[in-house]
């Protein structure tokens, strides 16, 4: 007979719910056009919502920006995003004065601690082709101890991501991304050193999965009191131990129990959360996430006295060019190539 694995299975909203040590996940998944010469859809936006598009008319999204799609600078105190690129291109840049581009597999890890502002932009390079975009951007908490650390990034570059393929008794295959965490001897590379996923005991895990048709797939069991969570947000229906799951929903899952998945009859991909908790109280309000409400009024009063050091780009939504090199430009001036 097969185990009752699941907690609780629910349609997907937006953002997705997620729980503790996570904040929020979103998953944006944008048909882009073709572009023009600033970067930018080479598309009328009449008739959207220039500065909050978030309609997804004709399948795409200028989110906050105004030429080029993306999220133009904003600040962060108190936690860390997590920010996997499946398909297209970020351009990044921060009040550090770091700047990045990176995609195509790609994930920035930003710890915020203190404050940072930051620009993500999705520059359109090709003028010839559609320009698609896939992404999921991650929340994660930072403990009340780690809150006020310094800023700083991690690009876990496409190449240094494993990545394994495993085969069912049928011969049917499931493909594993190791974001965060391991899976047997697939270790991701090292988080931020502040971050709670740094820690091994807390069992932080961030997965992607392909399932085939049919494939069969085991997650194994945590620790107990490690939440997880499966999102399931493309395929036509999965099992996960006795309970039927349709597409479109997040399952929770029971820790101390392997969990078996078992795919219908299209290709499935699921995204897996999972983390020990935190378990401290959480303030939070728009970018800042603290532990009170007063250390939230504390950090809008220090964003406004400091900016978080300033703004030192042209332009509140910068991107880096037309050429499709991946870098990373730290503050110190050292670069790293994708």
């Amino acid at each position: 007979m097969t185990e009752n694995v699941v907690r609780n299975a629910e349609p997907l909203g937006f953002p997705w719910r997620t729980p503790d040590p996570f904040l929020f996940c979103v998953h944006h998944d944008d048909a882009f056009p073709v572009g023009n010469a600033a970067l930018g859809p080479a598309a009328s936006l009449r008739g959207r919502n220039i500065g909050s598009d978030f309609a997804n008319v004709d399948g795409w999204n200028m989110y906050h920006g105004d030429v080029v799609p993306g999220f133009p600078q904003h600040p962060h105190r108190g936690f860390e995003t997590v920010t996997v690129v499946r398909k297209g291109l970020i351009d990044h840049s921060d009040s550090l004065g770091a700047k990045a581009r990176y995609g195509g597999g790609d994930t920035q890890w930003l710890t915020a601690g203190k404050g940072i502002v930051h620009a993500e932009m999705f520059p359109l390079l090709s003028q010839e082709e559609a320009n698609p975009a896939e992404l999921f951007q991650i929340w994660l908490n930072l403990p009340r101890a780690d809150k006020m650390v310094d800023p700083y990034f991690t690009m876990l570059w496409r190449d240094s991501i494993p990545k394994r393929t495993v085969l069912d008794a049928a011969g049917k295959a499931t493909e594993l991304t190791v974001v965060a965490g391991h899976y047997d001897d697939a270790r991701a590379p090292a988080p931020p050193p502040h971050s709670w996923a740094h820690r091994p005991e807390n069992e932080v895990a961030i997965w992607t999965l392909k399932l085939a048709p049919g494939a069969r797939f085991t997650l194994p069991a945590v620790s107990p009191g490690t939440n997880r969570t499966l999102y399931f947000f493309r395929g036509s229906g999965l099992r996960v131990g006795d309970r039927a799951v349709a597409a479109r929903h997040l399952v929770e899952l029971r820790d101390a129990v392997p969990a078996t998945l078992v795919n219908g009859d299209d290709e499935a991909e699921l995204l897996l959360l999972q983390g020990r908790a935190i378990g401290e109280p959480v303030a939070q309000h728009g970018p800042f996430v603290m532990n009170t409400r007063a250390e939230i009024q504390q950090a809008f009063a220090d964003y406004q006295r400091t900016r978080f050091g300033g703004w030192p780009w042209p332009s509140d939504g910068p991107v880096h060019g037309p050429t499709p090199e991946r870098f990373a430009q730290r503050a110190d001036g050292v670069v790293e190539r994708g």
